[in-house]
């Protein structure tokens, strides 16, 4: 039955650790745009480089 009791306990200073940290990364700003990063990825940021055949010879 101590086991339960001693359970509970680490469950909770486990779940207050997480809420703080949540908070903290609220507080600091981490969460202020999630949608730019993965939508950073797929824009193309380079001039796509192109050969001209005027350039090469036949």
């Amino acid at each position: 039955m101590n086991i339960i009791f001693f359970m509970i306990g680490i469950s909770l200073l486990l779940a207050l650790g997480f809420f703080g940290a949540f908070l903290w990364s609220m507080k600091t700003g981490q969460q202020d745009d999630l949608y730019t990063p993965s939508m950073r990825m797929l824009l193309d940021d380079n001039e796509p480089t192109t050969t001209s055949s005027i350039d090469t010879p036949a």
